[in-house]
């Protein structure tokens, strides 16, 4: 069945858009320095890609669909696009014209199977909200759905329609100039721009899916079932399709609002300390976070509030009693999940942080992925030391006391730096970036003095703690596995005795040398952990009565116990 008119028209306006956009970089970027004209491709660099950002925002808004959320998801690609493009579309919203609700009703009707009329006791023609993929509306549900509830008021979102087939097309457009861009040797070395389509591709069709919404909001919620701070509207399962989202209506003070929280008595620097630490609880502790924090999906609801709508399910769960007020989540669509082996960099990223360790924070970065093959590393390092030494545990007011000038010579030879990198931040680490960059804005907001390290410390703190048990464990093994081989040492060797005594040994040298060689080795690393443990207990045992003698011999433990863990163990 071919594809309506509309849908490849569009798919050709995209495609010529990307091919007029890509002429112009092959003719600056490669055909001019080709004939000795490289000056005029660097003076006119900037506002070029400035005129490129400018026109894709406009190409956006007017298409609507997917590529407001491509121009979104652009503005946070740091890592792959000039800071020209970034700056020029970090503003760009879901601008479009909301659909007429008559279309939305027949949409919504069409999906939950009975007359709107049926389901909702009353309904707001008005958008609450109106973007590029759904639009969101005020309801009351009907009595029996009410009763069985326990409440009344909701949140209907409906997509777009059509929606689903526009998404379809905008990423096969996407797939196939990402294609092009990857024969081009000044993109393909910095950048898999097919696999990053791809990552975008996922998140995109996971966000138009309000099951999956839906399942996530629910998930959330278990997981902070035992904090009173934290409040998730319930799902109307019932009136919910993958194109329909019923929910409770949460709508409370908006997180932002500073004057509306001193007026409900609410202290905005308490919000700013709990809402900080319900973030990094979600990224350290359970590995599953929102990953859109931004105040739109974020309300503070005072204890008269909570209290209604526990009386009114007739439950007691989140007891708001002596809590005072709860920070309420809204739009799930968007999650991070933190895989094992990214959450072992980024534990391994947050101690070389705490301990201001450049060289520490490139090796979390290699191990994370986040630098291709290639990178400098040193002159990377260098430049994250410096950052350290300059501006390491400041909060934002602190920096805003800094020198302008100073900040904005060393923005520019960190920027040049960082664009010279080959790095590719894999979707899950971008979206912890975002995650943590939107906390830190929101609690800036709330409180301008608010240091981010303050609330970060603990989690390095308890990262170290269970480093240094991870470590003791690995020690541990280290020390049953030159045991055992002690152990079996003098029957083997009574074995070898034996042979050469019956005469029925073949010598070899080579093979002989590194028997003897191993058994050098394991004899030395076997005395070091007999003298490690002894200035270790000694240590322990006269420490109480000479502290100093004690501490010293405790101290002097880790020469030996450096032997036994990272000691040669002779050839293999």
């Amino acid at each position: 069945m071919p594809a309506p008119t509309h849908d490849r028209a569009r798919y050709r306006r995209i495609l010529r858009f990307a091919a007029r956009h890509l002429a112009v970089t092959w003719w600056y970027e490669i055909l001019l320095p080709l004939i000795g004209l490289r000056g005029i491709a660097e003076r006119t660099r900037t506002e070029r890609l400035r005129r490129f950002a400018r026109r894709f925002r406009g190409l956006a808004i007017e298409l609507g669909g997917l590529m407001i959320k491509l121009g979104q998801f652009m503005s946070s690609r740091l890592d792959v696009l000039p800071p020209e493009v970034t700056k020029e579309l970090e503003g760009l919203q879901d601008e479009v014209p909301p659909v007429d609700f008559d279309q939305i009703g027949a949409l919504a009707q069409e999906q939950l199977g009975v007359p709107l009329e049926r389901v909702f006791a009353q309904i707001d023609t008005d958008p609450v909200a109106a973007a590029s993929l759904g639009q969101a509306y005020r309801a009351r549900l009907a009595d029996a759905d009410a009763a069985d509830m326990g409440f009344a008021d909701v949140i209907v979102k409906v997509q777009r329609p059509g929606i689903g087939g526009i998404v379809a097309v905008d990423i096969e457009a996407l797939r196939r100039i990402a294609r092009w861009l990857a024969r081009l040797r000044f993109v393909n070395k910095r950048v898999d721009m097919p696999a990053l389509i791809e990552e975008f591709a996922s998140t995109s069709r996971e966000e138009i899916d309000y099951l999956h919404e839906g399942a996530n909001a629910e998930r959330f919620d278990e997981i902070f079932a035992d904090n009173p701070r934290v409040r998730v509207p319930r799902i109307v399962w019932e009136r919910t399709t993958r194109q329909v989202l019923t929910m409770e209506d949460v709508t409370a003070i908006k997180i932002s609002d500073r004057a509306g929280l001193t007026a409900a008595g609410i202290d905005p620097t308490e919000v700013a300390s709990a809402f900080a630490s319900i973030m990094f609880e979600q990224l350290f502790e359970h590995s599953f976070f929102h990953a859109d924090p931004h105040p739109g999906n974020l309300f503070v609801t005072p204890t008269s509030q909570m209290a209604d709508a526990v009386a009114g399910s007739g439950g007691d769960a989140h007891s708001p009693e002596g809590s005072g007020w709860a920070i309420t989540f809204v739009d799930f669509g968007m999650m991070g999940r933190v895989p094992e082996h990214l959450r072992s960099s980024l534990r391994a990223l947050i101690i070389a942080s705490a301990a201001r360790d450049g060289a520490g924070m490139v090796q979390a970065m290699l191990d994370a992925g986040v630098l291709l093959p290639g990178a400098d590393t040193d002159e990377l390092e260098r430049v994250i030391t410096e950052v350290f030494s300059r501006f390491g545990g400041m909060g934002f007011a602190e920096l805003r006391e800094v020198d302008e000038r100073e900040f904005r010579e060393f923005a520019l030879e960190f920027g040049d730096v960082m664009l010279s990198m080959p790095f590719q931040m894999p979707e899950d680490f971008l979206l912890i970036i975002r995650a943590v960059s939107l906390t830190s804005g929101v609690c800036s907001t709330l409180d301008p003095a608010y240091n981010v390290w303050d609330t970060l410390e603990p989690y390095a703190q308890k990262l170290l703690r269970e480093q240094g048990g991870r470590f003791a464990a690995d020690v541990g093994r280290e020390a049953i596995e030159i045991l055992g081989i002690a152990w079996r040492l003098p029957r083997r060797v009574d074995r070898v005795l034996e042979q050469i005594d019956k005469g029925d040994v073949k010598i070899r040298t080579p093979r002989l040398e590194e028997a003897v060689s191993r058994a050098e080795a394991t004899v030395r690393r076997l005395v070091s952990a007999l003298v490690f443990a002894a200035l270790l207990v000694g240590g322990a045992m006269v420490r109480p009565d000479e502290p100093g003698l004690g501490a010293a011999l405790m101290i002097g433990s880790v020469v030996p116990l450096a032997h036994v863990v990272f000691g040669r163990r002779g050839p293999r």
